[in-house]
């Protein structure tokens, strides 16, 4: 099982960002994946995730309406299209995927990409 994580970067205020999360060994479409961040001096929180049982997708109140989670089957690549970013956007975000259908919390986490990092600042 493999995740690899890319597209973070340096970016203003108010712009965007399209991360992706390339997995490989194993067939995304029947595992819960999600998309987490850790801030500097703090805890990896969760950020959104898309549910193995019916698609569905789920945001923490800090992203919603800014951020799109997404996934590709023929490609095993799920993405997180991040938009009007803010300072407090910034950190390491990192893929991971669970047995569980949906993945909320990093305790569910069986296998994690090696993250990327997001900086907004101006």
């Amino acid at each position: 099982v493999q995740l690899q994580a890319s597209g973070g970067g340096l970016v203003q205020p108010g712009g965007s960002l399209r991360l992706s999360c390339a997995c490989s060994g194993f067939t995304l479409d029947y595992y819960g994946i999600g998309w987490f961040r850790q801030a500097p001096g703090k805890e990896r929180e969760w950020v959104t995730c898309i549910s193995s049982s019916d698609g569905g997708t789920y945001y923490a109140d800090s992203v919603k309406g800014r951020f799109t989670i997404s996934r590709d089957s023929a490609k095993n690549t799920v993405y997180l299209e991040m938009n009007m970013l803010k300072p407090e956007d910034t950190g390491v975000y990192y893929c991971g995927v669970g047995l569980d259908p949906e993945v909320v919390h990093p305790s569910q986490i069986g296998w994690w990409g090696q993250g990327t990092l997001v900086t907004v600042s101006s």
